[in-house]
């Protein structure tokens, strides 16, 4: 009597190997949101050594990118994917490097961190505070998205850039005005304006994998122009009268 013990064990590993991929890019996305959040926490209470160690962790985002690009590829090579779950492969692969770009920011807001830190305080932190809060959700909202399929979700991320791009352009007005108001602000509110820059940026990273999330699961593209606020690039310095 014929069997499909073979067949199944077969659909029962590749099932386990799609599992180990979600779970991976879970992981990836736990540790980036924690870089991100300690990044500012370190630059909010001046903390040097978490600056420190924010920045000495980039090394292990970059592995766990190229441990999940390598898995994929194996997986695309060997399984032959089709329909969603080829969409679901290549999403995790894309999906790897926006996190690791974001990786990058969270380290680059820690190197800077440091530099504030030895800078007169001049300025209230809560803008800081509220931008890195927020691109947090955003970026846990489409991580979880991504693992439960969730469409509705990554949907809701897509669509709340715009609120991240308000928070980003008064913190930019803000720190204008202070450096106007006295030069020896500039060297501490330059590199705040990077780093607000790098948050707006992780935020814009966190729609991108909402829209590969939503590609992945429906098959269908987000509208190509997503909600957006960042007004910065074409703001107007006056001195004051």
């Amino acid at each position: 009597m014929p069997t499909n013990e073979p067949s199944q064990h077969i659909v029962t590993s590749y099932d386990q190997e799609l599992k180990r991929l979600r779970a991976m890019i879970a992981r990836m996305g736990g540790l980036v949101e924690q870089q991100v959040a300690e990044s500012t926490r370190a630059l909010v209470r001046r903390d040097t050594d978490l600056a420190a160690e924010v920045v000495a962790r980039d090394g292990e985002i970059d592995a766990l990118e190229r441990e999940i690009e390598q898995f994929s590829v194996r997986l695309l090579a060997l399984r032959q994917p089709m329909a969603q779950d080829l969409r679901l492969i290549i999403a995790c692969m894309k999906v790897s490097q926006d996190l690791e770009r974001i990786g990058d920011y969270a380290r680059n807001a820690g190197k800077r961190a440091i530099v504030i830190a030895n800078q007169p305080a001049f300025s209230s932190m809560n803008g800081f505070s509220r931008l890195a809060h927020l691109v947090q959700e955003n970026l846990k909202g489409a991580i979880d998205a991504l693992v439960n399929d969730d469409v509705a979700r990554a949907d809701e991320v897509w669509a709340s850039d715009e609120q991240v791009d308000d928070i980003y352009n008064g913190i930019f007005r803000e720190l204008l005005t202070f450096m106007m108001e006295d030069p020896r602000n500039i060297t501490a509110a330059t590199h705040l304006l990077f780093v607000a820059k790098n948050l707006e940026r992780i935020g814009d990273h966190a729609t991108n994998i909402a829209e590969r999330v939503h590609f992945a699961v429906v098959g269908e593209n987000l509208p190509d122009e997503r909600p957006k606020a960042d007004v910065s690039a074409y703001a107007v310095v006056r001195a004051p009268e």
